[in-house]
C-alpha cells in the first residue's frame, strides 16, 4: 500500500514539484495551500507524513505543528518535515524543538525531499515490524517498538518518530556513550544534512518530556563526547 503524504505550501509551483517527485517515489500525495486547509484535510483522513512550509498565510507551519503536538490524539505524533525559505539556525532549532522530524531549506532538490520523506517513513515502518525483543526495558523506562510507544512506569510519554528512535538507540546499549555523529548516522543515514544542534534539540525535548513525567535523569551528557542513557531508576 502506498504511503499518503500531505504537502502544505502556499506556492502551487512548489506543491506540484513535490507532488511529482513523491509520486515518482511511489507515494500518494494530497495538497493544501495553508495551515487551516491542512488541518481540515487531516481531520478527514490523516496522512502518513506531512511536508510543511513554515511561512504561510492564515496559519503558518510552526503554529500548525504546535497545535498538532499539543493536541493529543492520533495526530500528535504525525511525522513532519519542515520547509523554509531561509537557512536560519533559529528557524531550524525552533522547528525541531516543537516536534519536527526533519528540516529542508529552499531552494531544494525535490528528489532530496522525497529521499528524506522515505527515510522518515522507513524508520516508522521498521518500528512497526515484528522483531525479536521489540519491547526494550531500562529501569522505569519501557520502549515498545511494535506499538511505537515510550512508557515511564507504564504510562505513555508522547514522542515524535525521531525522538523515539533516538531514545531506543541510547537504551539499546546502556553502557555506550554515542557521539552526535554516530547518532546522526544511525537515525538518518550518512549524508543527510543534520547538525549537532539538531541532535541537541531532540535531547532537550526528551529530557523535558520525561522530567515532566517524573524522570529527571533520562539522558546523560558526556562533555566533549556525546550522550548516554541515564539510570532511569
Amino acid at each position: 500500500m502506498s504511503r499518503r503524504i500531505l504537502v502544505v505550501d502556499d506556492d502551487p509551483h512548489i506543491r506540484e514539484l513535490l507532488a511529482f517527485a513523491l509520486g515518482k517515489a511511489g507515494m500518494e500525495v494530497e495538497q493544501a495551500s495553508d495551515g487551516e486547509e491542512a488541518l481540515a484535510a487531516i481531520a478527514i483522513r490523516a496522512p502518513d507524513l506531512m511536508v510543511l512550509d513554515i511561512n504561510m498565510p492564515k496559519l503558518d507551519g510552526l503554529d500548525l505543528c504546535r497545535r498538532l503536538r499539543s493536541g493529543g490524539g492520533a495526530n500528535a505524533n504525525l511525522p513532519i518535515l519542515f520547509l523554509s525559505s531561509r537557512d536560519d539556525e533559529i528557524d531550524r532549532i525552533v522547528g525541531i524543538e516543537i516536534g519536527a522530524d526533519d528540516y529542508v531549506t529552499k531552494p531544494f532538490s525535490p528528489r532530496e525531499v522525497a529521499a528524506r520523506v522515505g527515510a522518515i517513513l522507513k524508520r516508522g515502518a521498521g518500528a512497526a515490524e515484528p522483531v525479536a525483543g521489540a519491547a526494550l526495558s531500562h529501569g522505569r523506562l519501557t520502549l515498545d517498538a511494535d506499538g511505537w510507544e515510550a512508557r515511564l512506569d507504564g504510562n505513555v510519554v508522547p514522542t515524535t518518530a525521531t525522538e523515539f528512535q533516538l531514545l531506543r538507540l541510547l537504551a539499546s546499549v546502556p553502557s555506550k556513550v554515542f557521539t552526535r555523529d554516530a547518532i546522526i548516522d544511525r537515525l538518518r543515514g550518512p549524508g543527510f544534512a543534520v547538525t549537532d544542534r539538531t541532535i541537541d534539540s531532540h535531547v532537550r525535548n526528551l529530557r523535558a518530556k520525561f522530567a515532566a513525567a517524573g524522570c529527571g535523569e533520562l539522558i546523560e551528557t558526556r562533555a566533549g563526547v556525546g550522550y548516554r542513557i541515564g539510570s532511569c531508576d
